[in-house]
């Protein structure tokens, strides 16, 4: 039985399946359950069968209604803006994953290390919706008018798949980008001026563990030259299969760091320096 709560996140989510001879390699509903359960279970998974990014746009909008029922869409997440990480999958191009509201989790918060099959953690952004002229915006001047807020975000992807197991763009985008957790600090203010899209860009994003160690250090332009860039990217790709963002959604505009395994007993932190108050967020893995 489809209950309402799974009918609405399926409306939200918008499955919007291709026509014509790309659907055919569009993976079948017993093919995304297996993952689905797989995901689920935090086991190493066999990789869905798809060949081209419109198999995959369609293997994701299944897999993210199979395991979000009586979950909710919060945003969307940009993955692959940073060039060396669309090296390590081999893309030319970012791709778009799904957010739910379990996925995001306070400051501070307490994580598994082993809170997914491969888990990984990185530095990233979140942006917050201001209003729906974002769904227009075509200049990162635009984008910028339309977002109220920046939030610290520590990003938890989950990889995945098992080893020996092909995990390129097609196949990433098909799991949803690997979104799992990510942790999110409290909202800090964006003017929409010349001076906060200059300091976007400028940022310096500083990953340290609890001894103080940098375990990464990055700029705002490693996500296509500013994070406001990989929101228009979004609003076009979104566009393009009939979504819309909404005042309050939240946009992940990718990664400032490479992709590190947790260890338990650490705490990282993620500082940015250049934005007032220099705002942070921590997560500690257990």
């Amino acid at each position: 039985m489809v209950t309402r709560s799974t009918a609405a996140l399926i409306a939200a989510i918008g499955l919007a399946l291709a026509t014509g001879p790309a659907l055919a390699a569009c993976p079948d509903q017993a093919e995304v359950d297996r993952f689905a359960a797989d995901w689920t279970a935090k086991k190493p998974a066999k990789g869905m069968p798809v060949e081209t990014m419109a198999d995959a746009v369609c293997a994701r909008d299944k897999f993210v209604a199979a395991i979000g029922k009586g979950d909710r869409v919060v945003g969307y997440k940009a993955g692959l803006t940073a060039k060396p990480v669309q090296e390590r999958f081999k893309a030319t191009a970012p791709v778009a994953g799904i957010l739910l509201s379990s996925m995001i989790l306070a400051d501070g918060s307490k994580v598994p290390a082993a809170f997914g099959a491969r888990p990984v953690f990185e530095a990233d952004m979140l942006l917050v919706v201001k209003d729906e002229s974002i769904n227009t915006a075509k200049t990162p001047e635009e984008a910028l008018a339309a977002l109220s807020a920046m939030r610290p975000f520590i990003e938890m992807p989950d990889l995945a798949l098992a080893q020996g197991e092909k995990l390129e763009a097609p196949q990433l985008l098909a799991i949803n980008v690997g979104a799992r957790l990510g942790v999110a600090g409290a909202e800090v203010p964006l003017q929409p001026n010349p001076e906060t899209l200059k300091a976007l860009a400028e940022v310096k994003i500083v990953m340290t563990d609890d001894k103080g160690t940098v375990l990464a250090e990055n700029t705002g332009a490693a996500t296509l030259g500013n994070p406001l860039n990989a929101v228009t990217w979004l609003v076009a790709d979104l566009a393009a299969s009939g979504r819309k963002l909404k005042a309050g959604d939240l946009i992940s505009v990718g990664s400032f760091s490479p992709l590190l395994p947790p260890k338990p007993g650490t705490t990282v932190t993620v500082r940015y320096e250049g934005l007032p108050g220099t705002p942070k967020v921590s997560a500690t893995f257990e």
